[in-house]
């Protein structure tokens, strides 16, 4: 959505707060946040196309942004100033700048381009142009209240979803068919998009992680795997499952009971102090000791937020992160058996203060996935 949410400002000033701070340990003027998703994390606005100049003294924060948005951004005049543009961004933020008497500034550099760094050195020169990683992001892992519940909604959305989709499952139809349900009813309940591109995979196309719908028809006994997630204020829900229509094969339902436990297993140990590490490995644990270790090649999940992909990762590679209150994951582990067909089995859980709680609702039990 663009439109700025003015029913929950309150965040904004403590968020905001916590990038005056990272300005000052970075010993710059201000910090530029270029990264739209970052832009709407500090201030509600999610038009994109818009950057944030965000002091590192009391002065307001200053949203660069064009007269696309000049009735979404209304509401932000309360906290913020609003610099219309008309020409290209570099061109405005230099004037903001030297209107404001800043000289060192500090960008993202995760998400500004070589280009545009160079632009800006030039402008405010190369001595007075640091690069920052990671300042907003590092806040955004841990959600508050109010994020939790449009994580909430989001899902609650696309549960119902699946739930008016399932009926009309018949053998025979097209994945792309399935998919565009799917997404209607998600639609219909209100979510602006889906979180990503919906996966519907019938029969062997379910080994392929990130399969693409495609002419591929469901057919009695054989598997259909559903990844789907619905979008709620910005913030994104994110499941898996997968079905089988009619009895089950045999291969097929001895995976999923592996695949089932290695979920459980591993959201039985989500707690604070607990690593992403220790995590993934509870679950790829059962896998292995079941014999299908080769065939679960992707982590165990991620965090969900603005962005369906984010900090922290759960996984047996990358940094060493250990779980706090107020993050917030998906654990989603997979066999996949070219040729035959996979099972994955998706759940978004935040942790809390004494340990995690399933913000899905769904059933993952083989009898309900039998349709």
């Amino acid at each position: 959505m663009a439109k700025a949410n003015a029913a929950s400002r309150a965040p904004w000033k403590d968020r905001i707060g916590s990038v005056r701070r990272s300005a000052n340990e970075h010993k710059v003027g201000a910090l530029i946040i270029s990264d739209p998703k970052d832009v709407g994390y500090l201030t509600g606005f999610l038009g994109g196309d818009s950057w944030l100049v965000v002091p590192a003294d009391r002065r307001k924060p200053i949203l660069l942004t064009d007269s696309r948005y000049e009735e979404d951004v209304e509401p932000l005049k309360a906290f913020c100033s609003i610099s219309m543009r008309i020409g290209a961004m570099t061109g405005v933020l230099t004037e903001v700048l030297k209107a404001n008497k800043i000289k060192a500034v500090g960008v993202q550099a995760e998400h500004t381009s070589l280009a545009t760094r160079d632009l800006l050195a030039k402008a405010v020169g190369a001595k007075n142009l640091k690069t920052t990683t990671g300042v907003v992001a590092g806040l955004r892992a841990i959600k508050d209240k109010g994020e939790i519940a449009l994580i909430r909604k989001a899902l609650k959305i696309q549960q119902e979803a699946l739930l008016a989709t399932l009926p009309t499952i018949k053998p025979g139809q097209t994945e792309l068919a399935i998919c565009a349900r799917l997404e209607f009813e998600m639609k219909t309940l209100g979510s602006s998009d889906p979180s990503f591109a919906t996966i519907v995979a019938a029969k062997a196309n379910s080994s392929k992680p990130h399969a693409h719908p495609g002419a591929a028809k469901t057919a009695k006994g054989k598997p259909l795997l559903i990844d789907w997630g619905a979008t709620w204020h910005g913030y994104h829900g994110d499941m898996t499952r997968t079905f089988c229509l009619g009895k089950w094969p045999k291969v097929m339902s001895e995976i999923y009971s592996v695949v089932l436990e290695a979920h459980e297993a591993a959201a039985a140990i989500i707690a604070p102090g607990v690593t992403n590490h220790e995590v993934d490995r509870a679950a790829r644990k059962v896998i292995e000791d079941a014999g299908f270790g080769e065939r679960f090649g992707h982590g165990l999940g991620h965090g969900v937020g603005l962005n369906v992909h984010e900090g922290p990762s759960l996984g047996q590679r990358g940094p060493l992160t250990e779980l706090q209150p107020g993050h917030v994951v998906t654990v989603e582990p997979g066999i996949y058996l070219p040729g035959i067909g996979g099972v994955r089995l998706e759940d978004i859980y935040a942790v809390t203060d004494r340990g995690r709680t399933n913000l899905s609702s769904l059933p993952k039990d083989l009898k309900w996935a039998t349709l």
